[in-house]
């Protein structure tokens, strides 16, 4: 079977939620679990230069929501999902657990680790078990709960007890109950956390657990090549061979050909092309849908990096830049700033594809419009220095 890039296009769009507008209405905690569900995964990311990732998928998708919902949703108990490295640090559907437990068992073998983390899994391991003995003993906590834990330096200068608080988690050894404060993680025990129907569902091999995750993969990618679909949980390029020709020979993937890409393409079974890809989305730089850069250039014909650790005068496009999605096209990117003292969305930088329609700026706007009113700003400005279309023009500029 061969497909034309419009046709994956729409498969993949559909697949991940935006083949209808559900922006309408009011918005839930059920339709903020649907779409987690719907996603398999929602990436948890520091920056808040303009709010954090996760929030930003599913307004991308439901149009303006009540945060506080996605909050409860993550603090809920008991559990419908928990934290932990799905793809990177994530939110994830609790019956995804059992099948992240052959990275657990890696990590407790110091394997598929960051290396200042492997120390405790060996020759440090003797720390860790007593900070673990603590949370068993005295019940959750954090970093900033053990003395001397505060790096002074920033974020990423951590301490041995923060160190050692990662590899447990990592190694499920604990989980993480909330988050508090500035963004920080609680931990616990798995058995305070998640529920017991979960923990005692029995594992499934490494093979077993990879398939069923490629699976979900395939299921919310829509059609996608075998990097694709090894990229949404990061599972190591090594272990997919044999867990795609399984899914092939089940008839979970169907494989095709999509005219213009080099690489041997996998349709899901279920998968559908929506008949019209209609509407406008701001995409966080974590959103699924872009996340794996080189499925982005094939899809859309668009580059793009995130530039965040870019120094400021190397930069092409700016510090934090979300796409413009419109009628199933990326058509143009913003690099954006909430000024929460200022009560302003800054629109830094601004820049519009060759190919967008005529309308795509009047578009961008209101969507922008709309983001500022989601986020509580009163105000939406442009930056002095911004690469603009004149279009833009009409918005107030920052002092």
């Amino acid at each position: 079977m061969e497909l034309s890039l419009s046709e994956a296009r729409r498969i993949a769009l559909t697949a991940q939620g935006f083949s209808a507008s559900c922006r309408s209405g009011a918005v839930g905690a059920a339709p903020l679990r649907k779409v987690i569900n719907r996603l398999g995964v929602l990436q948890i990311d520091s920056v808040n230069v303009l709010v954090r990732a996760h929030y930003l998928p599913l307004f991308s998708r439901l149009g303006s929501y009540d945060r506080t919902f996605l909050d409860e949703v993550m603090a809920a108990k008991p559990k419908r999902f928990f934290e932990y490295w799905g793809h990177e640090a994530s939110l994830l559907p609790i019956d995804c657990q059992p099948l992240l437990r052959w990275r657990m068992a890696r990590a407790l073998r110091g394997l598929g680790i960051w290396k200042q983390l492997a120390p405790f899994a060996n020759e440090k391991r003797a720390e860790a078990n007593a900070l673990l003995q603590r949370i068993q003993a005295e019940g959750p906590l954090a970093a900033s709960d053990l003395a001397g834990s505060r790096a002074s330096k920033g974020m990423w200068v951590w301490s041995d007890a923060k160190h050692a608080l990662e590899w447990l988690f990592w190694a499920g050894l604990i989980a993480a109950t909330h988050r508090r404060g500035s963004f920080e993680r609680v931990y616990d025990l798995p058995e305070r956390v998640i529920p017991r129907a979960i923990l005692q569902l029995p594992t499934p091999g490494s093979v077993d657990a990879q398939r069923a995750l490629l699976a979900r993969s395939a299921q919310s990618l829509g059609i996608a090549t075998a990097d694709d679909l090894r990229d949404y949980y990061r599972i190591p390029a090594a272990d997919v061979r044999l867990p795609i020709e399984q899914l092939v020979e089940e008839g979970t993937i169907i494989p095709v050909r999509v005219r213009g890409w080099r690489q041997q393409a996998y349709l899901h079974k279920d998968a559908r092309a929506g008949r019209k890809i209609a509407g406008a989305a701001l995409l966080s730089p974590f959103d699924p849908l872009i996340w794996h850069r080189p499925r982005t250039e094939r899809l859309f014909g668009f580059r793009y990096r995130l530039e965040i650790y870019t120094p400021a005068h190397k930069r092409q496009h700016g510090y934090y830049v979300l796409p413009f999605l419109l009628d199933g096209a990326l058509v143009a990117r913003v690099d954006l700033k909430a000024d929460r003292k200022a009560n302003t969305l800054i629109i830094q930088r601004a820049h519009v594809e060759p190919d967008a329609p005529r309308c795509a700026t009047e578009r961008l706007v209101e969507e922008l419009r709309l983001m500022a009113s989601w986020l509580g700003l009163a105000d939406l400005c442009v930056a002095p220095a911004a690469v603009i279309d004149p279009v833009l023009a009409g918005i107030p500029r920052t002092q």
